[in-house]
């Protein structure tokens, strides 16, 4: 164990210098570092609890997703039996659930087998089992109630949680924030932390929004305060001005083209007017359908409506077959550029809540960090006495190894440009603790070896071929504690699972293969008679 070849010395070496080097950014100003090559400038990230921000805990309201779901249901209903002509009366959604009657007797087999198609197996594992999302059944006199289990429900809930994230992630990544911690939380809410945002406001205002946009025509036969009044055609509603004062529009509510059709949104001026617009453009199929809805409309007004509000309601002066356009609607630079900001990411599926805001000062994160490098200076500070006191020059080499050791662990969080948390300091702390120990078993096996009456270096080289299989077991077991700790924990509990999981992984390059190239090298050297142990 103490033979090593020039080459595979020099890549111990080359391997643990490359890897402490990548630490070294973490040193100086960020300033500096952006003046880099670009594959120099990868650094550690504090973490909210170091650096202060703000923290969010989202929650989709599982009540608006019932309501879209039985509404789906229904209109999927309405659609089958006028496809299928078959009479029906009483189309409602109540408790869960949608009924239909069947007017005519004899159409209530053909409308019970016609609905029971829109009944799919649920995905994923549940699917295995035989779950539907729909039950449909005939409850006597010609009532068919199609009802939603809660199996369908939870499953809704997962797919809009997962939606979610990624447009929650989209909308604040593009504040132009470093490392935001965006994640699923419980069944039904989404964590955001973001380091380094004092005022969370503005986040709440993006990520409170639902972002829908729709382009409809304006219904021009209604004055608006007769509608108020309850006189609303049937295919129309009434919706107010998002700006103040309020104004009421009576729009349309078939929808020409919905925002899902968008593929770009940038804020800009209007070049007569100079005040703040939306700039957007569509994809294919929303450009066909834009440019068909202006051309059969040429003179009428049409709403842009967001969120059920109208931003806008220009008049179709001409057919606009670019498949781009502007929105103005008197906004402040900053409106314009988070509604493009809003649009760009795209449309939540369900609304989401604020049920928990914290904001952590930078001065509470700065104390943190105090209290962390303290706790991490005592803890190695007493290591390496001990180590010292107890096993000399061999000390010495093994804190030689420890400081290798935390070197790497930095360099290789900055090469992932991970998130440093006060968990994952703690971590860190541990891990020193964890590479002593390697170290104190090696040395300890050299001891026994001495003690049955090998020589020197015999002893040395028994010592570390026998303790590795001990090294290895301890540091697996403790690795995957980590990985489950990673895969189960959140948050903070991830930051302290990676940091020991990466420790782990250095401590036994380090403790073993690093630790036994310095011995090698002094024994080699020095062609000992006695160890000083």
């Amino acid at each position: 164990m103490l033979y090593f070849t020039r080459w595979k010395a020099l890549a111990i070496i080359l391997t643990a210098l490359v890897v402490c080097l990548c630490a070294v950014p973490n040193f100086f100003p960020e300033e500096q570092v952006k003046s880099w090559p670009a594959w120099a400038q990868r650094r550690l990230v504090l973490g909210l609890d170091l650096q202060g921000g703000s923290y969010l805990l989202l929650e989709v309201d599982s009540n608006y997703i019932k309501k879209e779901k039985l509404d789906q249901i229904r209109d999927d209903v309405r659609r089958t039996l006028r496809d299928a002509k078959i009479g029906y009366t009483g189309l409602v959604a109540r408790n869960e659930a949608v009924e239909v009657r069947i007017t005519k007797d004899t159409d209530a087999p053909a409308a019970l087998t016609k609905l029971r198609e829109l009944s799919q197996p649920l995905g994923g594992l549940l699917g295995s089992s035989g779950q539907r999302n729909l039950e449909v059944s005939d409850a006597g006199g010609g009532l068919i109630r199609l009802t939603v289990p809660q199996a369908a429900i939870t499953d809704r809930i997962r797919q809009t949680i997962e939606q979610s994230i990624q447009i929650v992630e989209r909308r604040v990544n593009q504040l132009g924030t470093v490392e935001p911690v965006i994640q699923r939380q419980g069944r039904d809410r989404i964590l955001v932390q973001v380091p380094g945002l004092q005022d969370p406001t503005r986040l709440k205002e993006l990520l409170g929004r639902t972002a829908k946009m729709e382009f409809r025509m304006v219904d021009t036969t209604v004055p608006p305060d007769q509608a108020q009044q309850g006189r609303v055609p049937p295919d129309s509603e009434v919706l107010m001005s998002s700006t103040s004062p309020k104004t009421p529009y009576v729009i349309k509510k078939q929808v020409l083209v919905s925002g899902g059709d968008l593929t770009d949104a940038q804020p800009g001026f209007d070049q007569r007017t100079g005040e703040p617009i939306v700039s957007f453009r569509f994809n294919t199929s929303g450009s066909r359908k834009f440019a068909q809805a202006t051309l059969e409309n040429v003179g009428q007004p049409f709403a842009i409506v967001l969120d059920n509000e109208v931003i806008s309601a220009p008049v179709i002066r001409e057919p606009i077959t670019g498949g781009s356009g502007q929105i103005s609607g008197s906004f402040t630079v900053q409106a314009a550029n988070d509604l493009a900001i809003l649009l760009r990411a795209g449309a939540l599926p369900a609304p989401l809540t604020v049920i928990e805001e914290r904001t952590v000062g930078p001065g509470l994160g700065q104390d943190s960090i105090e209290k962390g490098e303290l706790a991490a200076y005592v803890g190695s500070i007493m290591v390496i006495v001990f180590m010292l006191l107890t096993y000399r020059l061999f000390g010495v080499f093994a804190n030689i190894a420890v400081a290798i050791n935390v070197a790497m662990i930095f360099g290789i969080l900055s090469l992932l440009n991970a998130t440093l948390t006060l968990p994952g300091i703690a971590g860190i702390v541990l891990t020193v603790g964890i590479a002593v120990d390697s170290n104190v078993l090696i040395y300890e096996r050299i001891r026994e070896e001495l003690r049955g009456g090998r020589n020197a270096i015999s002893a040395i080289d028994a010592g570390f071929r026998r303790a590795l299989s001990t090294i290895l077991d301890s540091n697996i077991t403790t690795f995957i504690a980590a990985a489950v700790l990673f895969y189960i924990g959140t948050g903070p509990v991830r930051g302290f699972a990676v940091t020991l999981g990466i420790g782990i992984i250095t401590t036994v390059f380090t403790a073993f293969t690093l630790t036994s190239l310095i011995v090698a090298g002094w024994v080699r050297w020095k062609r000992p008679k006695t160890v000083p142990i």
